[in-house]
């Protein structure tokens, strides 16, 4: 788990549960990055076949995860659940100026950078673990228009993205700002096309995933097992 620099009791939270999950590590940022620093960082400490990032809030339920990994099974590359999609057995519950803001954002998205999705920002993605590190690797961005940065990235490489409905509840406490941050997304998807546009995608990004890797060594990565 990313501790994003955080001021509250999420490291100490982790720790609570070490002994009940060997597994667990903590990476703990010395300052807030942003939640594209953030998440870059757990997928490349990450091992395994396949790789998931999650909020930690819990808005999508873990046993969610199997809806994501059937799509894997199927021949996906990448799965990314869909607060959008209706489908039997999934409920979505969120704020109706979330949702009304939401759909602007993506009427951006599919005009700036990728179309064919209805929910690129649930933070609720598997990946097979060697495209997770090849995306990643990629990846500019270090706030929370890195979702639709991966899904372009995703698109141009020939991975195959399957949106998977799942079920969401909004959750209380969001330090999200719809404005501030509804605004600075907003002109993300400009650079974002700029960078694509540069050819900046093709390759890894050596100087980012540097930056990573120094603030994962200096900001003390924590064995819980």
């Amino acid at each position: 788990m990313v501790d994003d620099g955080s001021t509250d009791r999420t490291s100490a939270l982790i720790r609570d549960h070490a002994e009940l999950i060997p597994e667990l590590r903590l990476i703990r940022l010395g300052a807030n990055q942003g939640k594209g620093f953030a998440v870059r960082t757990g997928v490349m400490n990450a091992r395994g076949e396949r790789i998931l990032f999650a909020d930690a809030d819990g808005a999508t339920p873990m046993p969610e995860l199997a809806r994501l990994e059937a799509a894997l099974d199927a021949g996906a590359d990448v799965a990314i659940g869909s607060r959008a999609l209706d489908t039997a057995g999934v409920t979505v519950r969120k704020r109706w100026y979330r949702h009304v803001m939401g759909r602007a954002f993506h009427k951006l998205v599919a005009a700036l950078t990728v179309r064919g999705y209805a929910d690129t920002q649930c933070g609720f993605k598997l990946f097979r673990g060697d495209v997770a590190h090849d995306l990643f690797s990629r990846m500019r961005m270090n706030g929370f228009s890195f979702d639709v940065e991966l899904l372009l990235m995703a698109e141009r490489n020939g991975y195959k993205v399957t949106e998977v409905p799942v079920n969401w509840v909004h959750q209380p406490g969001s330090r999200i700002n719809l404005v501030t941050d509804s605004l600075r997304m907003a002109l993300d998807l400009f650079t974002i096309r700029a960078n694509a546009m540069r050819g900046w995608y093709e390759a890894p990004h050596v100087a980012r995933w540097e930056e990573t890797r120094a603030q994962s060594a200096a900001v003390r990565e924590e064995s819980l097992a």
